[in-house]
């Protein structure tokens, strides 16, 4: 068995990050910055109003004078001439600023009759206007590569009149279950049997973290159900098994795939649940096989898949790890690093982590309720009531 560590390690240094292709804006939310997104020109594109008034020169705008009303500028209709000694021009919120004009008296500090308009507060010089560039300027990088896309981004993005941002390609990853068992939701259930209920699981994971994950079926307990496998995943940056990765007399993965040059990296990693998980590569394309029992499989998707996807998005990956402490005490650990569903809570300052007393593997509901996975290290010491621990966040 290797250490969970030394397990990440491997399989990252498998993968590189993917090349880029061009998407339209509308598309691009939740996708991977490939290169910086920067400013062609200023915005805004000149000093405008941040209210609806009247731009005046600040020195003439005392209360009680009287200024003459020489024309508008609304949004997107600037005012061509000049505003001279006691003079304003009508402006609206986003009005360019007229040439002359320092300062917008908001229009409820005035008085209007007719083209005459009196002064009833004074503006100071540059007040209620943005000046050219507020936002931006020419050149400036708004959105550095290697950002995963907000909404908020894909806003600046089109402020910068960019309808098509290039972005780092989605990781196609293909994903099988094995075992004469399952049956899919909505299907006849098999006598004995189960349904396939963690792949949905994993494929969602995968789409969640910008993957695109592709459904490649239910293969049967048998060699040459694996015959189609080399033709199904062409074009994958990453082939998932699910089940058939121990050592029964039905677990076929390592034998079936042996056959279409699969070539083992590691097999065994020690921790739980998961440890019957191998890694290696079916040609130049990496293999992850995990567990058959549900909640092995899901765990196993955050500790490799996840940070794998992320290496090649070629965006930063950093472990969801916090600290809580204990609500329960914790015997000591086995050999094994232990990853041991758990519900989080807040008292006063502290995040607080009550463990699960059911642990098994197969236990979908708990792990559904669970918010994070208490670590616990090969050989742990047993951990009393109130002391502090690492999690991993599930849905972070």
């Amino acid at each position: 068995m290797i250490a969970v560590d030394e397990a990440v390690s491997r399989i990252l240094a498998s993968f590189t990050t993917l090349p880029a292709e061009a998407v339209a804006l509308t598309d691009a939310c939740g996708r991977v910055l490939a290169e910086d997104v920067s400013a062609g020109f200023d915005q805004p594109p000149g000093d405008v109003s941040s209210m609806d008034g009247y731009a005046v020169r600040a020195g003439d705008a005392i209360p009680g004078a009287h200024l003459k009303v020489t024309g508008e500028s609304p949004a997107g209709k600037p005012f061509r001439g000049n505003v001279g000694e006691m003079e304003a021009v009508r402006i609206f919120t986003g009005g360019i600023m007229p040439s002359g004009a320092d300062a917008v008296v908001l229009q409820e500090d005035v008085q209007r009759t007719d083209n005459l308009i009196t002064i009833s507060e004074r503006p100071k010089p540059g007040e209620n206007i943005r000046a050219r560039g507020l936002d931006f300027k020419t050149g400036e990088v708004l959105i550095q590569s290697r950002k995963r896309l907000t909404a908020r981004d894909i806003a600046v993005i089109a402020a910068a009149d960019l309808p098509v941002v290039r972005v780092t390609r989605k990781p196609r990853v293909v994903l099988f279950a094995t075992g004469d068992e399952l049956s899919r939701p909505g299907e006849p259930r098999k006598d004995g049997g189960i349904v396939a209920s963690s792949t949905y699981a994993i494929q969602a994971m995968i789409r969640n973290w910008g993957g695109e994950a592709v459904d490649g079926g239910i293969l049967p307990d048998r060699i040459e159900a694996f015959e189609a496998l080399p033709g199904l995943t062409r074009g994958a940056d990453l082939i998932v098994t699910q089940g058939g990765a121990s050592v029964g007399d039905h677990d076929l993965v390592q034998a079936a795939l042996g056959r279409h040059g699969f070539v083992l990296e590691f097999w065994k990693i020690a921790m739980r649940p998961g440890k019957p998980s191998i890694f290696g590569r079916m040609g130049d394309t990496p293999l992850l096989g995990l567990p058959g029992n549900p909640v092995s499989a899901m765990v196993c998707a955050q500790l490799f898949i996840r940070p794998a996807i992320a290496k090649m998005l070629g965006c930063p990956f950093h472990a969801p790890i916090v600290s809580a402490v204990l609500a329960s005490p914790l015997p000591a650990n086995g050999k094994r690093q232990d990853y041991i569903r758990a519900r989080l809570e807040t008292d006063s300052d502290r995040v607080v982590a009550t463990p699960f007393r059911l642990q098994d593997s197969s236990t979908q509901k708990i792990f559904a309720e669970a918010q994070a996975l208490i670590i616990r290290a090969p050989n742990a010491p047993p951990a009393p009531e109130g002391e502090r621990v690492d999690l991993l966040l599930l849905d972070s």
